[in-house]
């Protein structure tokens, strides 16, 4: 396990001088949809018996863990093509696992830092959330699913443009349409069945379900969906490791 945490203390003193900058874009993104859609569009609005701004605070949660957690992709990318220090990692003597579950870490530590925000901004705005055992397990599943997927694409892609173009054509639809901002079950034929393909839909139906006690949503189903997910791309980021060469 040493190199595992060598790996994620790396990255998190690497983190360190711009942990400001993280911090505060963690929480305008989420506040600026939070004015837009929630006080502004859904000011008055409800989805079945919840205010939308209920509705809305656990898919900003979600949005801005994924966004965070997904984005070790570009760094990854970054130390690997041109700081050249995952080429160390490769050649340390560690095992190739341990490079996955480090960048893990600090995927889920990044995604961590706005869900920790918007939740302390639930509570302390009197929005009725729940926090228990089942939403922490949940959350938790939801990061290492965007870490992963982060973590593969930056071990895939060859340049910037593949990654702004997965970005484009995956990430940003897969906000839209996966239950963050609207109920998916009331989106389009097309737009529904799309949505039910991306993982974003499950860990955000678990989420909203544990926090607001909606036990519809926190169903065996939606988790078994989620973890089998993880659990592919996991293998994935393990072969596509042991397959990787110095560059």
């Amino acid at each position: 396990m040493k190199g595992v945490w060598a790996v994620f203390y790396r990255e998190v003193m690497f983190l360190k001088p711009r942990f400001l900058k993280v911090m505060l874009s963690s929480i305008i993104y989420p506040a600026l949809f939070l004015l837009a859609f929630g006080y502004g569009l859904g000011k008055n609005a409800r989805v079945g018996n919840l205010d939308y701004v209920v509705f809305l605070i656990p898919g900003l949660i979600t949005m801005s863990s994924m966004n965070q957690a997904y984005g070790i992709s570009l760094e990854v990318h970054i130390s690997r093509y041109y700081f050249k220090i995952f080429e160390e990692y490769l050649l340390a003597p560690i095992n190739r696992w341990e490079i996955v579950v480090g960048e893990l870490l600090y995927g889920i530590f990044k995604g961590l830092i706005p869900a920790f925000f918007i939740t302390l901004y639930a509570l302390i705005s009197g929005i009725g959330i729940r926090l228990n055992l089942v939403f922490a397990i949940c959350l938790l599943l939801h990061l290492i699913c965007f870490s992963l997927i982060g973590y593969v694409i930056a071990m895939l892609v060859k340049s910037h443009a593949d990654q702004a173009a997965f970005s484009s054509f995956v990430m940003v639809p897969m906000i839209f349409l996966s239950d963050t901002f609207y109920p998916i079950e009331k989106m389009p034929a097309l737009a529904k069945y799309i949505g039910y393909l991306f993982p974003l839909t499950y860990s955000t139906k678990l989420i909203r379900g544990a926090l607001l006690g909606i036990d519809s949503m926190v169903t065996f189903r939606n988790f078994a969906l989620l973890f089998t997910i993880t659990f592919a791309l996991f293998v994935i980021a393990i072969w596509v490791t042991q397959r990787a060469e110095v560059v």
